[in-house]
């Protein structure tokens, strides 16, 4: 038996129900579920669903390199361990910088210089820092800058790990994203290899459309085996879009997932 957990993007399913429904539906069928953005939800509705929630994202504002940005991120990522409390969270998401809700950066970067390197690792280790008081962990999730989220600084998942591997707490490791690594970077079981212990979450959609596994070209049968043959025990989480019917679709992405 994989020793994985599945989980569930709410943002992304279920969209003919109003948002704590979705949650209800996704706990019921037996899913974590995972949230982006908290400022515009109840938690106390969210809370009382009895849903295991397994990743949110870690701060309102901000980014890793502007010093007034760093003090919002830094700031709104406190407010954000708190919300985790209350929702009994274990770990919150991190992008490369401030995104729009598009999805693209709120400060598109064009060249990210050694200087920005350097102040992006200081900024992690304070939120590391932040996290590990607090008993939770931050994650820097990979993003893909062909299609999705153009003008992102520390995008490729080569970069998130790199800046994991600097900061070296337990308290930040990496969102791997293989939709967006698939189509940034490709050799996703090698890249899996590559980063092993730095892996805080593994989030999945298929390429092309960021749909369920099972409907592009990635193999995600190969991808399960290859992460139980590394001994991954953290979430598999599904952050994309489904085809048809959401419940068939949940099921086929637990299909593609069971070992």
């Amino acid at each position: 038996m994989a020793g994985y957990q599945l989980s569930v993007c709410a943002e992304m399913v279920f969209l003919d129900l109003p948002f704590i429904a979705r949650v209800q539906r996704i706990h019921e069928l037996g899913f974590g579920v995972e949230i982006w953005g908290w400022a515009n939800k109840d938690i106390d509705a969210l809370a009382a669903t009895g849903a295991r929630f397994t990743s949110m994202t870690g701060y309102l504002s901000g980014n890793l390199t502007d010093d007034d940005e760093i003090q919002q991120l830094l700031q709104s990522a406190e407010a954000s361990l708190a919300v985790a409390e209350r929702l009994n969270c274990p770990v919150l998401n991190l992008h490369g910088t401030g995104l729009d809700d598009k999805g693209l950066p709120v400060k598109p970067v064009d060249v990210v210089t050694g200087a920005m390197w350097l102040k992006a690792a200081d900024t992690l280790r304070q939120v590391a820092q932040l996290g590990e008081r607090a008993g939770r962990v931050f994650t820097l999730e990979n993003l893909n800058l062909a299609l999705d989220h153009p003008g992102t600084p520390f995008a490729l998942a080569a970069d998130t790990l790199a800046l994991v591997e600097a900061v070296n707490s337990p308290a930040l490791k990496m969102n791997l994203d293989l939709y967006h690594a698939q189509i940034g970077e490709g050799n996703l079981i090698a890249l899996i290899r590559r980063c092993g212990a730095a892996i805080g979450e593994i989030q999945v959609a298929d390429v092309p459309g960021r749909q369920q596994p099972g409907t592009g070209e990635i193999n995600y049968r190969a991808i399960a085996q290859a992460l139980r043959a590394e001994g991954y025990e953290g979430t598999v989480a599904l952050e994309g879009w489904a085809s048809g019917d959401s419940t068939a679709a949940l099921q086929q992405f637990r299909d593609h997932f069971s070992l």
